[in-house]
């Protein structure tokens, strides 16, 4: 299976794009979902973020409490390395698994962090989603109701807009309207049906 990483800083627009290929009828693998996927209540990995942690990254429903957890690890260096030691190879082997069921000429595997976990290795060719770093900020803020403060993390967490313009094989600019991404979808799910069938 030819398999085109997608990935792309907080807020540069991941999911809309992800998106855009799914209506092409392309199978995308999500490296976020595959993350949720392996914190499941009765998967090992939340058991080991409770004993790590304290039991109250834990909800009253058993469930993973998010918010709690990712104010904990971004402010704290060693804790996010923790975190990361444990779940990285888990959403690998996960994204490994879906990638295998995935049908049609190609596949998507969309992923915030896929140069910097080694995902990229799973793929073929890297697009990456490109917006100017304060537009990030402002997109990101009214999207999660989180602080500047609490993005601007997160985006430190990453790899810098060149690192990961520096790894791309192809790059959507998205800076303008929804028919213009559209367009720029379209003609690279062309390039890619042609790649993939080479």
């Amino acid at each position: 299976m030819y398999v085109v990483g997608l990935t792309g800083g907080i807020g540069s627009g991941k999911s809309a794009v992800s998106a855009l290929f799914e209506s092409h009828g392309i199978t995308v693998v999500d490296a976020d979902i595959a993350a949720r996927v392996v914190v499941e209540k009765g998967q090992p990995a939340l058991d080991s973020i409770a004993e790590h942690f304290g039991a109250d990254m834990i909800q009253a429903d058993g469930s993973l409490n998010r918010k709690a957890l990712r104010n904990k690890v971004f402010s704290d260096d060693a804790e996010r390395g923790w975190l990361e030691r444990l779940l990285h190879p888990l959403i690998y082997r996960e994204i490994q698994r879906q990638l295998k069921e995935a049908s049609g000429l190609y596949a998507m595997l969309v992923s915030p962090l896929l140069v910097e976990t080694g995902q990229s290795r799973l793929t073929q060719r890297i697009l990456v989603v490109d917006v100017p770093e304060e537009l990030q900020v402002e997109r990101s803020m009214a999207r999660d109701a989180s602080s500047e403060e609490q993005i601007r993390a997160i985006m430190a967490a990453q790899a810098s807009r060149e690192q990961r313009l520096s790894y791309a094989d192809d790059v959507i600019v998205n800076d303008k309207s929804l028919d213009d991404l559209a367009q720029q979808v379209s003609e690279l799910h062309e390039k890619y049906c042609k790649l993939a069938s080479t």
